[in-house]
């Protein structure tokens, strides 16, 4: 078939969905209006380990309106199946009330129900839990580590020994909670053996397969509906106990039940970015060429699973190098498990080693992007692999020229505005194309309109808009002709929304699904005799605002509208299909950055401001460049809170989290966010997927946090090496 026109895929669209989330028609979890639902919250582990030894219900219960209290000691027993299908890090996942086991500060141990939510709350402060308790391992510098995971290339301990230049340095970066604005929250309603739950999830199939697993049910008597999501950030990508526990309890109940946490509970039950000790090794010759770098990564995870990132990669493959020796051990410790934020891995690793580059720029002399210009590999040298497209040095050149690297002094201190110390820094950012299996279900209607349902969810990127873009163009219809619609585990299967993988999978699938109803009407009408079609040549048809016309004379043809009804079609259908790399591997795939950040540093105290910052991208084809500039930015905001606010605080007595809330926990607000510029390269990878794309939700956040520390040490002379940079570091 000819190619179709482009009209929606490029253009700067409004949210298809913007009206209904300012009009509040845009439900989220709670929100649904489940008929008879009741209230329930969680009585929440006071200690950080040990047992329970007794359980006082009997005031709760005493309290108008409470229903049930639920416990281990009177909760039905879970078959807790396994499941290879989710999520879940291996390891032995929580089992919500099924023993008196306490493993982490804030582990839900009882549930309340009642008829309000005021109920609830009150009745699960009055019930009383005796412990056993024992001494928490929650400091990641004191615990055991488990056995490494490693990685050699050469012999990098040879060639440290023999470098003209060696860096030794250790870093530490603080755990981060993702801290999206809607709080997670589930209704869960029973039908017989069925169960249809509303949750807030970045993956509608782990949480079927979940819930599915733990209460030993068939996955179709499962059904999970999450259409709209307030943020995410990574928090939802596994089905965690609250979700259970609501089921659960309306399962006890015989009634729908609704849990939503608050915010002081979404620190200890929703996952967090792992806290690291990253020690690295760096050796060089003079001329600034690398020749060694030796990684040891130790980061959290909890007692009971084994959570992992992509921490390793970029150490692998970002700057050509011949030796490379990694261990990555993961400390149990007594702490609910973590989970995927932002930039997984990557964020953390680029921080440590875009943090050290600049170090082995000022100790030679060389600027910073020559540095790394001098670095850049032909190849990937971790897979001998080819790049599908690696445009590092356009990002740096387009990046450079626009933020006025040229105005940079290299020598620390030397430009001040009053009392503030102005200082500029950049880094580059990579992070992994991925593309996973997904359908998507496409009908072409009678009247001219198409609808298209997948079960992806859609946490704010503008995946409704997307998608709507890509079927219009694909169809040949306008954009306000095609509905999308997300978020129900009825809908085709697709894979976690979250990792970048949403436009490149579900994206193509859609493609695919649109181009097959495509052909299906122009085979319809070469076919029918009636049609001023009839006889064309496949290759000649394309279809522009629901038009279907020959390629070089748009007056022959037809609309579809026309075609289904004169040949007796309700509608054409198609099930669209990406099945992901075909397991020859024969590029290496990622999204890449240059990060430009400008800083002021008050010099007496040590306040630290962030001016302007820029970010160019090689991510592949822009479906959306609207969406695609809010991605950058917001990308850029939760890099500023990771460098600078952003700080778990844990009281290493107990376990308990001192600052499990947002007036403690700091996240940037509006005055901490500078000037914010974006810039996408022009240019598709179709070695990666049909369309193009390569994803740019994590590659715009891997960065910002190091070009942000390089440029403090520009304008002061300090080099921090922990996050968040805090005024009395700089001290």
């Amino acid at each position: 078939m000819s190619p179709q026109p482009r009209a929606a895929v490029g253009a700067r669209l409004s949210r298809v969905d913007g009206r209904h989330k300012v009009t509040g028609q845009a439900l989220y979890a709670a929100e649904h209006d489940v008929d008879g639902a009741a209230h329930a919250v969680t009585v929440d582990a006071s200690i950080g380990r040990g047992r329970i030894t007794a359980i006082d219900t009997r005031a709760a219960l005493a309290h108008p309106g409470v229903l049930h209290v639920i416990s281990h000691r009177n909760a039905p027993t879970l078959p807790y199946r396994d499941n290879t299908a989710s999520n879940n890090p291996p390891g032995h996942r929580l089992r919500v009330f099924q023993d008196d086991k306490v493993l982490f500060h804030g582990q839900p141990v009882a549930v309340v129900i009642a008829t309000t939510l005021e109920a609830a709350q009150h009745g699960a402060s009055l019930v009383k839990i005796s412990y056993t308790a024992e001494k928490p391992a929650t400091d990641l510098t004191e615990a055991e580590p488990d056995k490494p995971t490693n990685y050699t290339r050469g012999d990098a301990e040879a060639a440290l020994r023999t470098a003209d230049v060696r860096l030794g340095l250790i870093y530490r970066t603080a755990r981060n909670h993702h801290n999206p604005m809607e709080p997670h929250a589930t209704i869960a309603r029973w039908n017989g053996h069925r169960l249809t739950v509303w949750d807030k999830t970045q993956w509608v199939v782990g949480t079927q397969t979940e819930l599915a697993a733990v209460f030993g049910l068939p996955l179709a008597s499962v059904r999970v509906i999450s259409p709209f999501v307030g943020g995410g950030f990574g928090s939802g990508l596994r089905c965690w106990p609250h979700t259970v526990v609501a089921a659960l309890a309306a399962r006890v109940a015989k009634r729908p039940v609704k849990l939503v946490l608050s915010r002081r509970q979404m620190y200890f039950s929703n996952g967090f970015r792992p806290s690291y000790e990253y020690r690295l090794q760096l050796g060089s010759n003079r001329r600034g060429r690398l020749t060694a770098m030796a990684h040891e990564m130790d980061a959290e995870t909890s007692s009971y699973e084994t959570f992992t990132e992509g921490v390793m990669q970029p150490g692998q493959m970002l700057y050509s190098t011949p030796n490379v020796s990694q261990a990555y051990r993961t400390v149990p410790l007594d702490v609910n498990t973590p989970i995927w934020m932002r930039g997984p891995g990557f964020a953390t690793a680029s921080y440590v080693i875009e943090s050290a580059m600049d170090e082995l720029a000022d100790k030679l002399g060389i600027d910073p992007i020559e540095l790394r210009r001098r670095n850049e590999p032909d190849l990937d040298e971790s897979s001998k692999l080819p790049f599908s497209t690696r445009r590092l040095r356009e990002c740096y050149t387009i990046g450079a020229r626009e933020f006025g690297w040229h105005r940079r002094d290299p020598k620390p201190r030397s430009r001040r505005e009053g009392n503030w110390l102005i200082g500029m820094g950049m880094a580059a950012g990579v992070y992994d194309t991925v593309r996973v299996t997904a359908q998507a279900r496409i009908r072409l209607n009678a009247d001219g309109t198409a609808v298209v349902e997948a079960a992806s969810s859609d946490m704010g990127p503008g995946t409704y808009t997307s998608q709507t873009q890509v079927a219009a163009d694909a169809l040949g219809l306008t954009v306000p002709t095609v509905t999308v619609r997300l978020g129900d585990s009825l809908f085709p299967p697709t894979p976690p929304h979250g990792g970048s993988m949403t436009m490149a999978s579900v994206g193509s699938a859609v493609l695919d699904g649109c181009n097959q109803v495509r052909r299906q009407a122009i085979t319809l009408a070469i076919a029918d005799r009636e049609s001023p079609l009839h006889g064309a040549d496949t290759d000649d048809i394309v279809v522009q605002g629901g038009r279907l016309h020959v390629k070089n004379n748009p007056a022959r043809g037809e609309t579809y509208r026309a075609l289904l009804a004169r040949n007796g079609h309700a509608h054409l259908e198609a099930l669209g299909t990406f099945t992901g790399p075909d397991g020859k591997q024969r590029y290496s795939f990622y999204a890449y950055n240059a990060t430009f950040a400008e800083v002021a540093v008050d010099a007496e105290l040590g306040l630290v401001r962030v001016r302007r910052m820029l970010g160019v991208y090689d991510a592949g084809r822009i479906i959306s460049p609207k969406l695609a500039e809010s991605q950058a930015i917001g990308g850029i905001v939760g890099g500023i809170g990771t460098a600078l606010l952003e700080h778990t605080a844990t009281d290493h007595r107990d376990g308990r989290i001192v600052n499990a809330n947002l007036a403690d926990y700091l996240v940037p607000v509006n005055a901490d966010v500078p000037d914010v510029k974006v810039i996408y390269l022009d240019g598709e990878d179709h070695e990666a997927d049909p369309l193009g794309v390569k994803g740019l939700g994590e590659v715009v956040h891997v960065g910002v946090a190091p070009a942000i520390a390089n440029a403090v040490f520009n304008a002061t002379g300090r080099r921090i090496r922990q996050l968040p940079i805090t005024a009395d570091a700089l001290l």
